[in-house]
């Protein structure tokens, strides 16, 4: 069946967050009046979140029907032998209009070993950031697990924690074991593992609507958490036009950004499954049976199988995903 693969657009699963806002609509043009939409899972193989094919003949057909149906010509054979019909990727835009919880992720063994899970791995790219936006990415200084809990007894986690003041274009890598939180006014796209396992530290003390607090995760989290203090998770990338500038390569997924200002000839000699997110502008792709397009806050999936291809546009910025 590999004829009939094409570039794969998916049909969005919104998701309401108590942080949420209303960017998604606003700048991305997602189908949703909601005021507390908080995240656009893009590409999901998440259980109870399979993202359904939206465009072409297979409109309709799951990412998982896809994979039983074309394996390695979908996502290629190295992956093909290591994932198995298990999409390797999640991809997804956040819009947070509060403060996301602090929180972080486990790593590959503790995610297998207590949840059955992949580990989450991840990074963010941010796509537009209110005046004074702040990220939280790991400690200011060094940290013991006993000076963390006190902290957290006292409610001074934030003392000694790392605040980053982002604006867009800025990216971040987020490795397991990393606490984290994404700030209010910050609109992001992250690329993580197939995984949606959150160990969640602080929550601000908020409650929902009926006066209830979200579930905290900290006899998990303790021994999860990597106390050392890097400040390695800022990225820096070139930004050369029509060329495919490396933002990050780890062992889960590799990231390039691209600004696209004319037509570019691309060869996938990869042997994996290529994204492409659209963060600003309007990109054609054309392969040898179909043209397909998106527009800013659109993704897209070309099938390993498919080898050649291009990409054209007037002004565009994509970020290119494989692994």
């Amino acid at each position: 069946m590999q004829q009939n693969l094409y570039p794969i657009k998916f049909n969005p699963i919104l998701k309401d967050k108590i942080w949420g806002g209303e960017k998604l609509s606003k700048y991305l043009k997602k189908n949703t009046v909601s005021r507390t939409a908080g995240e656009s899972w893009e590409i999901s193989d998440v259980e109870g979140d399979t993202s359904i094919v939206s465009n072409g003949e297979l409109k309709g057909y799951s990412l998982k029907e896809l994979l039983e149906i074309f394996k390695s010509d979908l996502i290629g054979s190295k992956n093909y032998q290591v994932f198995g019909n298990k999409f390797p990727l999640l991809i997804k835009f956040i819009d947070a209009k509060q403060d996301l919880s602090i929180q972080l992720h486990p790593n590959d063994k503790l995610a297998a070993e207590r949840h059955n899970s992949f580990g989450k791995t991840e990074m963010w790219h941010i796509m537009q950031a209110d005046e004074d936006s702040n990220l939280i990415v790991g400690f200011n200084q060094e940290v013991t697990p006993e000076k963390y809990l006190q902290h957290l007894e006292d409610k001074t986690l934030t003392d000694i924690l790392n605040l980053d003041k982002v604006k867009k274009g800025d990216t971040y890598f987020i490795e397991v074991g990393r606490v984290h939180a994404i700030g209010a006014g910050v609109m992001l796209v992250e690329i993580q593992q197939t995984s949606d396992i959150t160990y969640r530290v602080y929550d601000w003390d908020r409650v929902d609507d009926q006066g209830n607090e979200r579930e905290l995760h900290n006899d998990l989290a303790i021994n999860a958490i990597d106390f050392n203090m890097k400040d390695d998770f800022r990225v820096k990338y070139e930004t050369s036009k029509n060329f495919s500038n490396k933002m990050v390569c780890c062992q889960y997924f590799t990231t390039n950004y691209i600004h696209l200002d004319s037509e570019v000839q691309k060869q996938n000699t990869l042997d994996s499954f290529v994204i492409y997110i659209c963060t600003e502008g309007f990109v054609k792709i054309t392969t040898e049976s179909k043209v397909e397009s998106i527009s800013k806050g659109e993704t897209l999936l070309l099938p390993a199988a498919i080898k050649n291809y291009t990409l054209q546009s007037e002004n565009a910025e994509l970020l290119e995903v494989y692994v």
